[in-house]
């Protein structure tokens, strides 16, 4: 398969790939100790919140993913984002308890039936058979950017409206400045919405990559494959690595004593830490077997959740603090970009990707149902910087797991092991006749 999507499709992709997220997980990630305060919730409730997203996500990761192997991506996604930003202005209104509930289940469905599987298939498109680490490093990468970029403007905006000092502003003003932040993405998404709709489109022949419809015998075949097998396991803890970010600012809160705009100034930090990382890995990992590259980003994950673990880090300890901080990010968002982009390693069919990546989600992204929950009963149950040792243990615990996944998968699909499609190439054909 040659490369043929162009970069201006690229681009809206990156834009619509992290925009559709900004909502549920990035202002909450960068404004945590804030949401917590204006929305008058408990770690664990907020946990519960990210969990109630998980399940439908999950739910909708199996349903969605053999829709983007049947419809143009760009239409699917522009709808999610319309969708998710109609939530956006609920969500400005600090509803109670209850309702914030019901609007993470509505965002794990909005963000995900109609978006993930057509996004990774456009990025496995533009790709090709020889440049998937690039495709996805830029992605991710492009992901990280932009979300760095809402961030950026979630922070000015929220100081313009907090002029005083943040730490004797009222309660009012803080929850002014956060709900003019959440309006302001809201515009954006939905602008970025309009633009998927109307200018992501490619030179790609849809017939090559569409399939008119997906059997249960297909599904079989797919999901029998030991690549999907493997990607399960592998992006089941590099993910839960990847939300342990959601709690990098709020540790500099608890433990290190930040205010409220210097700990959302780190989460900030990670944000734009993600991109250079994507962008880099991208740039450089199709030298290499991409899984091996996995492997060793599992490890810097181990050496960070033991840095982080160890209780070395002090208020005064700012240099251990950043480095802990950097080699976590490099370890974590280095296999964030790499994961999807092992399928064509993997040898699993393009016309079935959407399926595949439906099933391989089903598993993979399950810590978005138990992650959140996880970590706010452990800073619950132990106060302080306890706590948050127990949490970056558990992440050292899964990337051992994923680091072995990793490199079983590179001996796997590196070996003398002779790996064959020929069912669904054979398949395809009969059924286009």
């Amino acid at each position: 398969m040659k490369q043929k999507a162009s970069w201006y499709y690229l681009t809206l992709l990156i834009l619509a790939g992290e925009a559709v997220f900004i909502l549920p997980f990035v202002l909450p990630r960068i404004f945590r100790a804030t949401v917590l305060e204006v929305f008058q919730l408990e770690n664990v409730e907020l946990g519960f919140c990210f969990s109630i997203y998980g399940v439908v996500a999950l739910v909708s990761y199996l349903l969605g993913g053999p829709i983007a192997d049947r419809y143009p991506p760009r239409k699917l996604m522009a709808i999610a984002l319309w969708m998710t930003a109609f939530g956006g202005l609920l969500f400005a209104t600090f509803p109670s308890y209850r309702m914030l509930k019901v609007l993470y289940g509505f965002w794990g469905f909005t963000t995900i039936f109609l978006f993930w599987a057509p996004m990774i298939k456009a990025a496995r498109i533009w790709g090709g058979s020889s440049s998937q680490g690039k495709a996805f490093g830029l992605l991710d990468g492009g992901r990280g950017m932009t979300g760095a970029l809402f961030g950026l403007m979630g922070v000015f905006v929220f100081s313009i409206f907090v002029s005083e000092n943040i730490e004797t502003a009222l309660l009012s003003n803080r929850k002014l400045a956060f709900q003019n932040v959440i309006y302001c993405t809201v515009a954006i998404i939905t602008t970025i919405g309009f633009l998927t709709w109307f200018f992501m489109k490619s030179d790609v022949d849809e017939i090559e990559i569409r399939s008119e419809s997906i059997t249960y015998k297909q599904i079989g075949l797919v999901i029998n494959l030991p690549a999907v097998k493997l990607l399960m396991v592998i992006i089941l803890c590099a993910y839960v690595g990847y939300k342990i970010t959601d709690i990098l600012s709020q540790y500099a809160n608890e433990v290190l004593h930040y205010n409220q705009v210097k700990s959302a100034k780190i989460g900030t930090f990670l944000q734009f830490l993600r991109p250079v990382i994507g962008v880099m890995v991208g740039l450089v990992v199709d030298r290499f077997k991409i899984s091996l590259c996995l492997v060793y980003s599992f490890l810097m994950s181990i050496i960070g959740g033991l840095l982080f673990a160890s209780g070395l880090i002090e208020p005064s300890a700012t240099a251990l603090f950043f480095l802990s901080v950097v080699v976590i990010a490099i370890g974590v968002y280095a296999a964030r970009s790499l994961y999807f982009a092992l399928m064509e390693e993997g040898r699993i069919p393009l016309i079935y990707t959407g399926t595949a990546v439906g099933l391989i989600s089903l598993v993979g992204f399950t810590p978005d149902i138990f992650a959140g929950l996880a970590y706010g009963y452990l800073l619950d149950k132990f106060p302080g910087e306890l706590g948050y040792q127990y949490i970056f243990l558990m992440l050292v615990g899964f990337s051992v797991v994923g680091g072995i996944a990793a490199f079983r998968y590179y001996r796997t699909f590196n070996g003398s092991e002779k790996l064959t499609i020929n069912k669904f190439s054979n398949s395809n054909k009969n059924k286009n006749k």
